[in-house]
């Protein structure tokens, strides 16, 4: 790729004067040297699967083998169709969206990694609610997932994407800052507009562990997801509203890579410490381990 850094990635997109998405669409078919067409259909598919699993975990079981997480999703839902959410209605969708893609996850469905499988509710909460929520076509947001894809290159190759590398941070706080750089790109921001995003939703997220309770990716992970696509919805709209990252994006991603090369192995998707460890925890791992 003609880029290294979300710098970088501005730049060229603003030079071409262009949105992200499709400044990134035509740099994948000179790498690929496929054409665009090609490459577009492929990523269309992706969104269908988002979609497809969207709506699974809203109208299935989606109870995963071990049992413990299942149908919040629904319950989340079910309570927006009672009460008004103090989130409000547009982020409480999201949250619900993210939360659904999660489970299927967990149980054993067919999900897109975004940028991994613990984080691959977050992008789906952000774009389905927004495209039921402005009345986007898919086309539009099959743009947005080559924004979030140029995003999520440049801190995979200066950071971490992973939690077993660089803890929870590296996946969830990779996929808030990919849903709200491509969400101000879709929404007509400009690219420096969407980098500043990336860092207002990175910094938010610095520090966090990776910490599954038995190993699975299912709790805390299922949650921290609905929670992000919240964040992400918000860095957006502090983006385009003129809110900019005072650390540049670029230093913030290189602190993340401190960050989590700093961070104890015990908190790096071991489940050998954090929430994985607690006496409840603990509990969990060894009922597990018995069935």
């Amino acid at each position: 790729m003609n880029f290294r850094s979300l710098k970088e990635l501005a730049e060229r997109s603003s030079a071409r004067q262009t949105s992200i998405g499709r400044w990134m669409l035509e740099e994948q078919s000179q790498e690929s040297g496929q054409p665009q067409g090609t490459e577009f259909a492929k990523m269309a598919d992706y969104y269908r699967i988002m979609k497809e699993a969207v709506v699974r975990g809203l109208t299935e079981d989606t109870t995963s083998r071990s049992g413990l997480t299942g149908r919040d999703a629904q319950r989340v839902m079910s309570f927006r169709g009672r009460t008004e959410p103090a989130l409000g209605d547009a982020a409480s969708l999201a949250m619900s969206y993210a939360l659904a893609v999660s489970e299927v996850n967990a149980s054993m469905g067919r999900i897109i990694a975004t940028p991994t499988a613990g984080s691959c509710g977050i992008i789906p909460g952000v774009f389905v609610s927004c495209q039921e929520r402005f009345g986007w076509e898919d086309d539009m947001l099959v743009y947005g997932l080559f924004a979030a894809g140029a995003i999520g290159y440049v801190i995979a190759n200066n950071s971490f994407i992973s939690g077993a590398e660089g803890g929870c941070q590296a996946e969830i706080g990779s996929a808030i800052g990919m849903a709200a750089g491509a969400l101000v790109d879709l929404r007509g921001g400009t690219p420096d507009q969407a980098v500043h995003a990336v860092g207002l939703a990175l910094k938010n997220s610095l520090g966090l562990i990776c910490d599954p309770v038995g190993g699975l990716v299912e709790i805390p992970c299922i949650v921290r997801n609905d929670f992000g696509a919240v964040t992400a919805l918000a860095a957006a709209d502090m983006a385009l509203a003129g809110v900019q990252s005072v650390i540049p994006s670029d230093e913030v991603v290189q602190v993340m890579l401190e960050v989590g090369s700093a961070m104890p192995e015990a908190l790096r998707e071991t489940a050998g410490g954090g929430l994985a460890q607690t006496p409840t925890g603990r509990r969990i791992m060894n009922e597990l381990r018995t069935k």
